[in-house]
């Protein structure tokens, strides 16, 4: 499946996509290790992007990474807001329209990382739907 990358990350100065991006491979080493299989990375509906979609059986997690180099402006969770879950959820609602199967189970997961340590919080927030 294409990850939906509109530009080539070898071409990003910016410190804080660079520094997203690294987290996000990170996120995608760690769900690997604990037997998820990476469906989607960075799944785009115009200008909405989850960061990973993941599948494990018949539960399918989209999930959101937010990597900062500290707290000093809040925990990274703090910065999925409202406005941002319910973007996260119509997109969701496109990727389940294209590839969910009637089996399928869905969920939404916010991963933060700071400075390199991960927290998973699986089921993060709940929609209302399905």
């Amino acid at each position: 499946m294409k990850s939906g990358v509109r530009s080539d990350p070898a071409d990003w100065h910016d410190e804080r996509q660079k520094r997203g991006l690294a987290g996000e491979e990170q996120a995608k080493r760690y769900l690997l290790s604990r037997g998820w299989k990476i469906v989607a990375h960075r799944f785009r509906v115009g200008h909405t992007e989850i960061d990973l979609i993941a599948r494990q059986g018949d539960v399918v997690t989209f999930i959101e990474v937010k990597t900062r180099r500290g707290t000093a402006f809040g925990s990274p969770l703090e910065a999925v807001t409202g406005a941002k879950r319910r973007e996260l959820v119509k997109a969701a609602r496109v990727w389940v329209d294209r590839f969910g199967r009637p089996p399928d189970i869905y969920r939404f997961d916010c991963i933060a990382i700071v400075d390199n340590r991960l927290e998973h919080v699986a089921d993060a927030f709940r929609p209302g739907w399905r």
